[in-house]
This record gives C-alpha cells, sequence and structure tokens, in this order.
C-alpha cells in the first residue's frame, strides 16, 4: 500500500472528525419527522403537462397532432373622411379535431372600444390631485368613444341566419347540426366600425389611425375582422376575453382580401399584391422590379416627392387593392396618401423576400437611411437561429407611438423631431422596435404560440432574439434587455410585485421585465453560461423547426431543449420561470493551506500537543486542529504518522524524472465554502486573482449544489498565492447582491462616496 503524503493524511482526518462530530450530534438530538423530496434538481412531472399522443415527452408533436384551418375572404372599404371600415368576410373552418363542435367561437377584439366595455371598469383607479384641461373633459365630459363591431349578419353559405350571442369580445356562432372530425362549414359576417384614434384611446392602442395636422391620416388596421379563436387539445376552444393586454390566439388560414381606399393612397399588408400594375404607376413598377434583385441597398420606390404631392388633395375616385396570403394566422394592412415606400431583397438559402419599409415625409432621413436595413438584418439574424424567412415579404411601418406586429407587416414609432434632430435614443429605440416587431413574424406568427395565456412564448423568445440581431446589427448597441445584470434591479423587487413568468398577463404588474426582460434574460444565460452556444443553439432551433406553423406551449419548449441538448434543465425552469426566486451566491468561508515538509515522528509529537505552531504558524496541522474541538485522542481514523510520507520521496519513488519535469507543482490550498442565500440554483463562476496579477476562473456546473442546495466547498490547489477570489466576475448569473461575492471581504463604495469623489 502506497503511503499517504502529509496533506492527504490531514484532510482524512479532517473529514474523520466531521463524521464523529456529526455522530454525537445526532445521538443527543431527537429523531426528526420525515419529509417529501423539495431538492430544487427533482424532476418537473408534477409542473408539466403529461405527454399523450399530441404531444410527446420530447417536446415534439405526436402522431395524433391537429390543429384546426380557417380560410378568409374578405372584402373592405375605408371610408377616410368619416373614419369608418366596413367589412364583409366568408370564412371556411375545417374541423380537424377528433371531437364534433357544437358551436364556434369568434373573436370581436374590436369591441373593446365600445362603450360599454368592460375593460375601463376592470382597472383600479385614483383621482389625481392635479390634472390637465384637456385630460379632465376627456374623461370626465366628453361622450365616450363609439367604437366595437357592428354585426349586420351573420348567414350560413346557402344565406339563412345563423344564430349566434356576443359575450364581450366573443361572439358564439350555434350549428345546426355538430360539425364532425374532417368535415368543414362555410358562413358570412358582414359588420362596420368607427375606426379609432390610437393615439387619444387607452383600451387598445394596437391599430386605428394617427392623425397629421394637415388634415392627413395614416392607418394601421389590425383585429379589423372578426376572426375565428383557436381549438386545440391543450383547452379546446380559446375563449379567454380581449381585456387589451394579453394579445392574440389564432389558426392558420389563407386569405384573399380586397381592400378600396381613396385612389391617391399607398397601401401595404399581409400577402402578395395581385394587381400591382394597377395601383401603381409603370415607373414606380419598374422601381418594384429593381429592388427584387437588388441586395445591397434599399430601391425607392415611390419618391418623397410623389408622395408630397398625393398629401396635398384628398381624392373623392377609389382605388381596390387585392391581396392573397398562405398559411398565415392573421391580416394586418396600413395606408394613406403620405406613404413613401423603399425596399430590398434578402438573400437566404432558401428564399429571397423583400424587405420593405413604408413611412411618411416626417420619418426621414432617419427610415430612409435604416429601416428597410433593420429589416434585412433581422430577416437574415431570425433566420440563422431559427429557419428561413418562409414568406415573400416583411415591411415595417412608420406609425408614432406604435410597435405591433402581424404577418409580413408591423407598425413601429421613432422619428426625427421637429426640427429634423435625431438623438441616439430616437435612432436606438427606432431600430429596436423594428427589429423587435419584425421578428415577431417567427414568434408567435408562424411558431404560434398562445398569446392569450403565455405572454413570454412570444415576447420573451422574441426579446432573446432580439437582442442577439441589435449587438450583430451594431456592436456598441445600447441592448437593454438580455443581459444578466440588467434584469436585477426587477429580480431584486418588491416580491408583493413579482410573478412567476408562467403567469396569465392580465396579472402581472411589471409586465416589461416578466413577459419581455426575464425569459430573454433566462435564455441568454441558458445559451452563454449554462449550456453553451452550441448546445443551446441546435436546441432552439430544433424547438423552432418542430412548431413551425403550429401551436405549441411552454411543455414542448422546456422539453425540446432538454430532448435535443442532453442538458437536464428542470432544476432551471423550475426557478426562473416558475418561481418568483432571485440569485444570490456568496463566498461564505475560505480556509488556507500549504505543504509542508517534515519528519514523520516531529509531525506525530505536534499532532499529539494539539496544535502547537509549526514552522511559522498558520500551519496546515494547525488549521485541522482548531477546526476540530471534539477530537478524541481515542478515534480510530486519527492521525496515524507510520502513513505519512514526505512528497519528494513519494515522487522520486513512483515517477521518472522525465514525468516529474511534467508535474504540476501546488504550493497553496485554499477551501472556499459557498452559500446561496437566494433560492435560485446558478452555476457556481470563481475567479482566482494572484500576487503577480494574473487571474484565472473556474466554472462549476448548477449541479454542484444538487446534494445541498444551500451549500458547496470546492478546494483550489495553485502554485501561486492568491490574493483575492470573486463570483461571477462579469455578471453572468442575474445574481442580485455582490457584496458577498469576494474574499476578502471586498469594500463597496457608496453613492454618496462617489458623489463625494467627483
Amino acid at each position: 500500500m502506497r503511503k499517504s503524503i502529509l496533506l492527504s493524511a490531514f484532510l482524512s482526518l479532517t473529514v474523520a472528525l466531521g463524521a464523529f462530530a456529526q455522530e454525537v450530534k445526532t445521538e443527543e438530538k431527537k429523531r426528526e419527522s420525515g419529509h417529501y423530496d423539495e431538492n430544487k434538481f427533482r424532476q418537473m412531472y408534477t409542473e408539466m403537462a403529461t405527454p399523450n399522443m399530441f404531444r410527446t415527452a420530447s417536446g415534439a408533436p405526436g402522431p395524433s397532432y391537429y390543429q384546426q384551418k380557417a380560410d378568409y375572404k374578405m372584402n373592405l372599404e375605408l371610408d377616410d373622411k368619416n373614419k369608418k371600415l366596413y367589412g364583409s368576410e366568408t370564412i371556411t373552418y375545417h374541423n380537424n379535431a377528433p371531437e364534433s363542435l357544437e358551436y364556434l367561437w369568434v373573436q370581436l377584439d374590436q369591441n373593446i372600444e365600445r362603450p360599454d366595455s368592460k375593460t375601463p371598469l376592470a382597472e383600479s383607479e385614483a383621482l389625481s390631485k392635479s390634472i390637465s384641461t384637456d385630460g379632465f373633459a376627456k374623461k370626465f365630459m366628453e361622450k365616450p368613444f363609439q367604437g366595437g363591431f357592428n354585426i349586420e349578419y351573420v348567414k350560413d353559405a346557402k344565406g339563412n341566419p345563423m344564430n349566434y350571442t356576443i359575450n364581450q369580445t366573443m361572439m358564439r356562432i350555434d350549428l345546426a347540426k355538430p360539425l364532425k372530425n374532417g368535415e368543414k362549414i362555410t358562413f358570412s359576417i358582414k359588420w362596420w366600425y368607427n375606426i379609432v384614434n390610437y393615439q387619444e384611446q387607452v383600451n387598445n392602442g394596437r391599430s386605428g389611425y394617427e392623425q397629421f395636422p394637415d388634415g392627413n391620416r395614416l392607418y394601421v388596421m389590425a383585429q379589423f375582422y372578426p376572426r375565428m379563436a383557436v381549438y386545440s387539445d391543450v383547452e379546446g376552444w380559446q375563449n379567454m376575453q380581449f381585456w387589451g393586454r394579453g394579445e392574440f390566439a389564432l389558426a392558420f388560414g389563407d386569405y384573399d382580401v380586397n381592400i378600396t381606399v381613396p385612389a391617391d393612397h399607398i397601401m401595404e399588408g399581409t400577402g402578395v399584391i395581385q394587381n400591382k400594375s394597377e395601383v401603381y404607376t409603370p415607373e414606380q413598377m419598374k422601381r418594384w422590379a429593381l429592388a427584387e434583385t437588388t441586395f445591397d441597398k434599399p430601391v425607392v420606390i415611390v419618391t418623397q416627392e410623389e408622395a408630397m404631392q398625393a398629401e396635398k388633395g384628398f381624392s373623392e375616385q377609389k382605388k381596390t387593392w387585392r391581396f392573397k396570403a398562405q398559411n398565415v394566422r392573421d391580416f394586418g394592412f396600413s395606408t394613406s396618401r403620405k406613404f413613401i415606400i423603399d425596399a430590398m431583397a434578402v438573400n437566404l438559402p432558401t428564399n429571397k423576400p423583400l424587405a420593405i419599409s413604408i413611412y411618411p415625409k416626417e420619418a426621414n432621413p432617419l427610415w430612409g437611411d435604416l429601416s428597410t436595413k433593420a429589416v434585412a438584418h433581422t430577416l437574415k439574424t431570425y433566420s440563422h437561429h431559427t429557419f428561413d424567412y418562409p414568406y415573400p415579404k416583411a415591411v415595417s411601418v412608420s406609425a408614432e407611438d406604435q410597435g405591433m406586429e402581424y404577418p409580413m407587416i408591423c407598425w413601429n414609432y421613432g422619428r426625427p423631431d421637429e426640427k429634423g434632430f435625431v438623438s441616439d435614443r430616437t435612432k436606438y429605440g427606432m431600430l429596436g422596435v423594428i427589429i423587435h416587431e419584425v421578428g415577431h413574424n417567427f414568434f408567435p406568427m408562424i411558431v404560434n404560440s398562445d398569446e392569450r395565456q403565455w405572454s413570454w412564448m412570444d415576447e420573451g423568445l422574441n426579446t432573446f432574439l432580439e437582442y442577439l440581431t441589435e449587438v450583430s446589427f451594431d456592436p456598441n448597441f445600447p441592448a437593454t434587455r438580455g443581459p444578466a445584470k440588467n434584469i436585477v434591479p426587477y429580480m431584486k423587487g418588491n416580491q408583493q410585485y413579482l410573478e412567476p413568468i408562467m403567469s396569465n398577463s392580465e396579472g402581472i404588474y411589471n409586465f416589461g421585465a416578466n413577459a419581455y426582460g426575464k425569459p430573454a434574460t433566462g435564455l441568454n444565460i441558458l445559451r452563454e453560461t449554462i449550456m453553451g452556444r452550441e448546445l443551446f443553439d441546435h436546441a432552439f432551433k430544433t424547438y423552432a423547426n418542430r412548431w413551425k406553423f403550429k401551436h405549441p406551449t411552454p411543455e414542448d419548449f422546456f422539453r425540446t431543449m432538454e430532448d435535443a441538448s442532453a442538458v437536464d434543465l428542470d432544476w432551471f425552469w423550475r426557478g426562473w420561470f416558475y418561481s418568483t426566486d432571485f440569485t444570490d451566491m456568496g463566498i461564505k468561508d475560505v480556509k488556507q493551506f500549504y505543504v509542508i515538509e517534515q519528519d514523520p515522528k516531529e509531525a506525530q509529537q505536534q499532532f499529539n500537543r494539539r496544535g502547537r505552531k509549526i514552522g511559522d504558524g498558520q500551519s496546515m496541522l494547525k488549521m485541522v486542529l482548531e477546526a476540530s474541538t471534539d477530537f478524541k485522542p481515542e478515534l480510530k481514523n486519527g492521525f496515524d504518522a507510520s502513513k505519512v510520507q514526505a512528497l519528494t520521496d513519494y515522487l522520486n519513488k513512483n515517477y521518472s524524472s522525465e514525468e516529474i519535469s511534467t508535474l504540476k507543482s501546488p504550493k497553496f490550498f485554499y477551501e472556499v465554502e459557498f452559500d446561496k442565500p437566494g433560492g435560485l440554483i446558478m452555476p457556481i463562476i470563481v475567479e482566482l486573482q494572484f500576487e503577480d496579477g494574473t487571474s484565472e476562473t473556474k466554472v462549476f456546473p448548477a449541479q454542484i449544489w444538487r446534494k445541498n442546495n444551500n451549500t458547496a466547498k470546492k478546494v483550489f490547489a495553485t502554485e501561486k498565492k492568491v490574493v483575492k477570489i470573486q463570483l461571477d466576475p462579469k455578471l453572468e448569473t442575474a445574481d442580485i447582491d455582490v457584496t458577498n461575492n469576494f474574499w476578502p471581504k471586498a469594500e463597496m463604495e457608496s453613492k454618496f462616496d462617489t458623489l463625494e469623489k467627483k
């Protein structure tokens, strides 16, 4: 049997003494009651839905997965003078569910603007001590806006009236006979409504018109038609009311839409324009052809001069724009006589979509310089991380106070001020919202999650990719959501106003941080710190491709990320998504040890005297004895000098000189105890700083906490003396309190000290 070096003997002694002390304490202590498994690494069988034939345990769609289809044919007319929209639609609904349906649910989102809307009644309010005259008049004196759908009829394919019931923002259409699996039904709805000034109305600012001083309007039209609700294997009909925040759950389908507007308007919308030569001039058609083959810079289609000429008059003539779109979940359009248009092609491996921007002159030169370039960069970056953008175009519309997305089209804020000045805040704010809203084409327009229930599945995933896109567009982009340190103020906030990410959108206080920032940060931590980019990127792309043009749930995402990476992340989902726990790790204690060369007999004598100094003091022997107050001479596993051998003797007897030259020669040993005042589990990232000014970083996986969720220890053997130990030096884990991250304890400078120095 080989003899141990002195260090090993003393470490064994420490373990033995610790075990003995524990044995004594256990005998004196009353036996505790049993307990359930509360380990943070336990699997999430109780939190997640049971896999089935529709959705598998791997996170992929199952062999019995299905989804419904809703096709629309619409004829719309915009009354620009009276600010009304008239429409009729024919819906063909396909039932692919295994069960029959007795009725259909249709969303009437515009009803949130009705005078009798319950949305304002559901909000707590208080009277301000001061209020502007304009605000007072609008709130207490003016009649409420007469918004909401006016349904003229609901008829079946033969023209017969159908029974329907309207419940706030939902309409139930009763069927004469159940709609069986594999069957489809066609019915028609005629309606109209007053278009809202979205800058003045507060119930739903996602669509309406922007009023300009010269009398012109810029329309961004969405939620403008009765839309089929989703019926799925998860909860049947998703007929949760639209209260204003939780967005939309929608079925895929094909759209054939005719939109009549004043003849001097320019328009863009979801789908491909079928009659482009009828609505554009021959010169503009040539420009379109050039844009379709230009990949390096935007081509102006409708010039600023042409737009300025059009906005001077108000045509009494009409023009109809015809759009067709396949396999989309919604339809939106924007129209105005003020629009400039530019476009460029985007070169993707399997598609060449157009990046398009439409904007009034008030948006130039900012929009002409940057918007379409940002659209193109977004399509490239998102495609790299998911799948090639499959649609023929992506349109960015300039609309003040806006940031909203629909298939192939979105509206975005950000314009120069009245003098033409563009601040960095305006520039980067505009770029950020364009990237974000164009990115929504991927989540949730294609990876079609239920926004009404799980806002984070589209906003959070999209914000994460937005962050990657921003910093690749401009390395100095002042990204606000994504880096771990930016979520700390929210994570350390008052628990009374915090909710788990896995909460319904209507019950969240700080919606931006909860639905956008925290999930995006969590994904960034997974990618950069926990999983690594290669594993994360493969798993994330797998999820996107499994669920494109389908309806995923949170469990489908969680399971796919694990299934495609072989990384067990239940501990992370439970902490980051299902709780309001926070990260706080610290250095609790550090013990310093040294290897000593000493005669075994002398060591035995020193040991028996229990702690007398060896050499210059602070010896490892002294540290061991001081750590044990319950030492018993008769302890069987005590120190045995006969088992101690000098390190040099051991090396000379067991290694060749050549082998010895390759060995490390650690001289200093540090036993570091970490604690975790915060509830979140995270990897331990430790930076050791040496007396010569160099440093070394060690990363220990989150599983270091698996046997004890509160404390962990590691031993560092170094050739150089450590003068400083720091946890999470690059702020990767969203640690809310870094004052306990240092050894020796760092003196944290207060804000008052900083101000005094200035």
